[in-house]
Protein backbone atom coordinates (compact mmCIF):
# COMPACT_ATOMS: atom_id res chain seq x y z
CA UNK A 1 0.00 0.00 0.00
CA UNK A 2 1.61 3.64 -0.68
CA UNK A 3 1.32 5.87 1.81
CA UNK A 4 0.29 9.71 0.77
CA UNK A 5 1.73 12.96 2.33
CA UNK A 6 0.72 16.45 1.29
CA UNK A 7 2.37 17.54 -2.06
CA UNK A 8 4.42 20.52 -0.76
CA UNK A 9 4.91 22.08 -4.48
CA UNK A 10 0.92 21.84 -5.29
CA UNK A 11 -0.97 25.08 -4.12
CA UNK A 12 -4.17 22.96 -2.63
CA UNK A 13 -1.61 20.35 -0.71
CA UNK A 14 -3.05 17.39 -2.92
CA UNK A 15 -1.86 14.23 -1.77
CA UNK A 16 1.21 13.00 -2.97
CA UNK A 17 2.28 9.58 -3.59
CA UNK A 18 5.33 7.88 -1.74
CA UNK A 19 7.18 6.28 -4.67
CA UNK A 20 8.02 2.61 -4.78
CA UNK A 21 10.65 2.82 -7.68
CA UNK A 22 12.60 4.86 -9.31
CA UNK A 23 11.06 4.37 -12.18
CA UNK A 24 7.60 5.19 -10.92
CA UNK A 25 9.71 8.13 -9.43
CA UNK A 26 11.59 9.83 -12.56
CA UNK A 27 7.81 11.41 -14.16
CA UNK A 28 7.39 12.92 -10.85
CA UNK A 29 10.86 14.28 -11.29
CA UNK A 30 10.58 15.17 -14.55
CA UNK A 31 7.05 17.25 -13.85
CA UNK A 32 9.22 19.02 -11.91
CA UNK A 33 11.36 20.05 -14.27
CA UNK A 34 9.25 21.72 -16.66
CA UNK A 35 11.07 25.12 -17.11
CA UNK A 36 13.98 24.62 -19.97
CA UNK A 37 16.21 27.05 -18.14
CA UNK A 38 15.71 25.51 -14.79
CA UNK A 39 16.77 21.72 -16.50
CA UNK A 40 19.74 23.30 -18.45
CA UNK A 41 20.95 24.71 -15.12
CA UNK A 42 20.90 20.81 -13.63
CA UNK A 43 22.39 19.44 -16.74
CA UNK A 44 25.27 22.25 -16.44
CA UNK A 45 25.96 21.40 -13.00
CA UNK A 46 26.05 17.59 -13.17
CA UNK A 47 28.03 18.39 -15.89
CA UNK A 48 30.44 20.41 -13.87
CA UNK A 49 30.03 17.93 -11.10
CA UNK A 50 31.78 15.34 -13.33
CA UNK A 51 34.90 18.05 -14.13
CA UNK A 52 35.05 18.14 -10.58
CA UNK A 53 35.34 14.55 -9.98
CA UNK A 54 37.93 13.68 -12.88
CA UNK A 55 39.74 17.09 -11.13
CA UNK A 56 39.95 15.38 -7.88
CA UNK A 57 41.14 12.20 -9.87
CA UNK A 58 43.54 13.93 -11.55
CA UNK A 59 44.91 16.73 -8.98
CA UNK A 60 44.53 14.37 -6.01
CA UNK A 61 43.19 17.46 -4.09
CA UNK A 62 40.29 15.97 -2.00
CA UNK A 63 38.73 20.24 -2.36
CA UNK A 64 37.07 18.92 -5.74
CA UNK A 65 35.06 16.29 -3.85
CA UNK A 66 33.16 18.74 -1.10
CA UNK A 67 32.93 21.13 -4.30
CA UNK A 68 30.87 18.44 -6.15
CA UNK A 69 27.27 18.95 -3.98
CA UNK A 70 28.01 22.76 -4.21
CA UNK A 71 28.33 22.83 -7.39
CA UNK A 72 25.35 20.97 -8.57
CA UNK A 73 23.28 21.94 -5.60
CA UNK A 74 23.58 25.31 -6.38
CA UNK A 75 22.78 25.19 -10.36
CA UNK A 76 20.02 22.74 -9.72
CA UNK A 77 18.42 24.94 -6.60
CA UNK A 78 18.54 28.17 -9.00
CA UNK A 79 16.92 26.40 -11.72
CA UNK A 80 13.80 25.19 -8.45
CA UNK A 81 13.95 28.54 -6.45
CA UNK A 82 14.36 31.28 -9.23
CA UNK A 83 12.53 29.33 -12.49
CA UNK A 84 10.32 26.11 -11.42
CA UNK A 85 9.17 28.29 -8.38
CA UNK A 86 9.28 24.93 -6.26
CA UNK A 87 11.16 22.82 -3.32
CA UNK A 88 13.45 20.47 -4.64
CA UNK A 89 12.47 16.89 -4.87
CA UNK A 90 16.23 16.53 -3.27
CA UNK A 91 14.69 17.64 0.31
CA UNK A 92 12.14 14.35 0.37
CA UNK A 93 14.00 11.86 -2.06
CA UNK A 94 17.52 12.50 -2.25
CA UNK A 95 18.91 9.43 -3.71
CA UNK A 96 16.24 9.10 -6.62
CA UNK A 97 16.58 13.16 -7.11
CA UNK A 98 20.19 12.71 -7.89
CA UNK A 99 19.55 9.23 -9.50
CA UNK A 100 17.10 11.59 -11.42
CA UNK A 101 19.81 14.35 -12.36
CA UNK A 102 22.01 11.97 -13.82
CA UNK A 103 19.56 10.80 -15.87
CA UNK A 104 18.55 13.85 -17.11
CA UNK A 105 21.85 14.45 -17.72
CA UNK A 106 22.57 11.67 -19.72
CA UNK A 107 19.72 11.90 -21.94
CA UNK A 108 20.38 15.33 -22.92
CA UNK A 109 23.75 14.36 -23.73
CA UNK A 110 22.59 11.49 -25.28
CA UNK A 111 20.28 13.67 -27.50
CA UNK A 112 17.36 11.65 -25.95
CA UNK A 113 16.56 14.72 -24.47
CA UNK A 114 16.40 18.46 -25.60
CA UNK A 115 18.67 20.70 -24.37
Amino acid sequence: MNQTTRHPNHPDGAPERRYQSFSEFYPFYMSEHTNPVSRRLHVIGTGLVLVALVAAIVTLNPWWLLAMPVIGYGFAWVGHFFFEKNRPATFKYPLWSLMGDFRLFFETVSGRRRF
